[in-house]
């Protein structure tokens, strides 16, 4: 059994990420797969008002959708504690986007291949906001795997975005996501620290 060193300054940082991405892209399942708190949801049943608004073809066996966010939280080691807001994905909810993202470090936009459009405004917000993001393909079963290159150049995003595959519904693949995310972070922040004014 390891024992962890003792942390000196006994204080824990918090930080806020932003889950982003299409409609029944994972948004909710992420969260729930790593989150150590029962996490919150604001699911409702999908109903015959969302018909012709809502392209479930891709994702025909959703009855449930997001309709202002999702909360979870991890504690990524002793003195480092996430916070998770998963957005709404459809695009009558997207007014909610700007407090959702108020004071966040970062955001995963998560993506499936077989609609990668509709990932497109989720990047578009975050770069136009200037907030570090990566791109998580999020691998179902029976998907065609996808190299990160090749998602990369059909997004046309800059080569330092980080691009990631993971499972939406392994706690330790999305931890390796969020993980990815902070560490890209720090990096930019580094970055910008040492570059000259």
């Amino acid at each position: 059994m390891s024992h962890r060193p003792p942390n000196p300054s006994g204080r824990v940082t918090s930080a806020k990420i932003v889950i982003a991405g299409g409609f029944g892209v994972g948004k909710t399942t992420l969260v729930g797969s790593v989150s150590e708190i029962t996490p919150l949801t604001t699911e409702a049943i999908m109903t015959s008002a969302g018909v012709g608004v809502d392209d479930t073809r891709q994702v025909p066996g959703k009855t449930t959708t997001t309709v202002a966010m999702d909360f979870g939280r991890i504690s990524i080691d002793r003195d480092l504690i996430l916070y998770l807001f998963g957005t709404p994905g459809q695009t009558r909810f997207w007014f909610m986007w700007d407090e959702l993202v108020r004071g966040a470090i970062g955001a995963v936009v998560l993506v499936d291949t077989r609609r990668l459009a509709d990932c497109f405004a989720a990047i578009d917000f975050f770069e136009h906001r200037r907030l570090p993001y990566l791109v998580a393909i999020n691998c179902f079963d029976g998907m065609q795997y996808h190299d990160p290159q090749d998602v990369r150049d059909a997004l046309a995003i800059s080569s330092d975005v980080p691009v990631v595959a993971c499972d939406a519904r392994n706690r330790e693949s999305t931890k390796h996501v969020l993980i990815s995310l902070v560490e890209y972070v720090l990096t930019m922040r580094r970055t910008r620290a040492v570059a000259p004014a």
